[in-house]
């Protein structure tokens, strides 16, 4: 994708100025917001991605915020930008949950962040649902299986440490699948207060429920949902390494 970049100043302006204060802002916020950024040493944002907004577009937008692909220095970034329609008054929550996740190899690297932005690693690669749709021939089943691992193993680190993600049953949009590493994104609506349940719910998403789980049987046999179920069902009370290792083996990976 190609990536010119646009200097921070012009964000206050239109068009520009819908993606730093989405969905509307006044002048005021728009000042307050480009200073802000000057702070984290943020020079510039490209307007590249998947998602669009208006004509613009970004790597991708949630019920907090939305992300762009910007420079810190000379250094590619994501930049997640609180919406301004938010029920989230601030970033901090966030970003301590990014940092915490960060303590065992999850999720993208988290460099700083401030009121109403979170600067963190940019992971070139493609959301799990879209990269899925691009394998087929010789090596698919094995790319799959070995990305379905990496991600379950993250998993089941966050389980370990009682971190709950809480959106892992919608799968598409929380996984990007890159070429030197495939992670988990979007901790927006985690939580250390709850039960936790992303083994269950990632496996459920890629084997059992989703349109991606009918794409997973078409590239390799997994066996019925029964099998399925019940080394799920026994995970979910034992939470142990051996009922993981127990569960990877049903899945064939």
């Amino acid at each position: 994708m190609t990536q010119s970049f646009i200097s921070i100043k012009k964000f206050s302006k239109e068009p520009y100025s819908t993606i730093l204060g989405y969905p509307k802002s006044t002048k005021r916020q728009l000042n307050s917001r480009i200073l802000e950024l000057e702070k984290l040493k943020i020079k510039s944002i490209s307007l590249t991605g998947p998602t669009t907004i208006g004509k613009l577009e970004i790597l991708g937008k949630g019920y907090v915020g939305v992300v762009v692909l910007a420079k810190r220095g000379t250094k590619k970034i994501a930049l997640k930008i609180r919406r301004l329609d938010s029920q989230r008054s601030e970033m901090k929550s966030e970003a301590i949950l990014l940092k915490l996740v960060n303590t065992v190899k999850v999720g993208p690297k988290l460099y700083d962040f401030s009121k109403n932005f979170v600067v963190m690693d940019y992971l070139e690669g493609e959301k799990i649902g879209k990269w899925i749709n691009t394998l087929g021939g010789p090596g698919s089943s094995k790319k799959l299986k070995s990305t379905i691992k990496t991600v379950l193993e993250d998993c089941f680190r966050l389980d370990q440490m009682g971190f709950d993600h809480g959106e892992l049953s919608s799968i598409s949009k929380h996984v990007i699948v890159g070429s030197t590493k495939s992670t988990l994104i979007d901790f927006e609506s985690s939580s250390t207060n709850r039960r936790v349940s992303n083994v269950t719910s990632i496996t459920q998403a890629i084997f059992i429920g989703s349109g991606i789980a009918k794409k997973v049987r078409r590239i390799y046999k997994i066996p019925a949902k029964e099998k399925i179920i019940e080394v799920l069902r026994t995970y979910k009370q034992e939470q142990s390494r051996e009922s993981f290792e127990n569960l990877l083996k049903i899945l064939k990976l």
